[in-house]
C-alpha cells in the first residue's frame, strides 16, 4: 500500500522519476547506500518529529544529526520521536520506508539545508527496499517543502549551497 501511494504520487507529479525497488533492505543509511551505491550522506533520511502539538516531516543528509538548539528555535518546541506504530499511521509509511511522498496524512515538511551539498540525493520511496533518486530542490518543490537549518553534520553546522 505505501509503495503503491508513492508510485502514485511520482506517476502524477514527477513521472520522469522512477522508484527503484531491490532485494537488499534499505532501511538504515547504511543498507540504504550500500544498495543503491552511493555514499552514505547522499541517503536523504526522513524522520517524523512531534513538536508542540503537531507532528512535521525532516529530510536531512545521512550523515546529518538534528540539533536539539536548531529544533526548538525553529519549530519553538523541543521535539520528540513518535513510536513506529504512530509513524506508520500518520505518514503511511513503515519506519526505514519513511519519505515525504504519497503520504497517508497531510503534514509539514522540512528539508535541511545539509541536503544542499548535492546534485541528487536518495531518500526512502514508501518500503523498506524502495528509493527514488532526484535532486534535493525537485524533492523540496513536490514534496511542498520549507528549507530549514536544524542539523549539523560531521563538518560542522550544514550550509546552504
Amino acid at each position: 500500500m505505501s509503495l503503491d501511494s508513492v508510485r502514485a504520487f511520482f506517476a502524477e507529479r514527477a513521472p520522469d522519476i522512477a522508484v527503484i525497488v531491490t532485494e537488499a533492505s534499505s532501511a538504515t543509511v547504511a543498507e540504504a547506500a550500500a544498495a543503491h551505491g552511493v555514499e552514505p550522506a547522499r541517503i536523504a533520511k526522513t524522520l517524523t518529529l512531534a513538536v508542540g502539538d503537531g507532528t512535521v516531516l525532516v529530510v536531512a543528509a545521512g550523515d546529518a544529526r538534528l540539533d536539539n538548539r536548531k529544533i526548538k528555535a525553529t519549530f519553538g518546541a523541543k521535539a520528540k520521536m513518535p513510536d513506529a506504530e504512530t509513524v506508520a499511521a500518520l505518514t503511511g509509511h513503515p519506519v526505514g520506508g519513511v519519505c515525504p511522498f504519497g503520504l497517508a496524512t497531510p503534514l509539514r515538511v522540512h528539508c535541511d539545508v545539509s541536503l544542499k551539498r548535492f546534485d541528487v540525493v536518495v531518500p526512502a520511496a514508501g518500503a523498506i527496499n524502495a528509493a527514488v533518486f532526484i535532486a534535493p530542490e525537485r524533492m523540496a518543490a513536490l514534496a511542498g517543502a520549507t528549507w530549514v537549518d536544524v542539523c549539523q553534520t560531521p563538518e560542522g553546522p550544514a550550509e546552504p549551497a
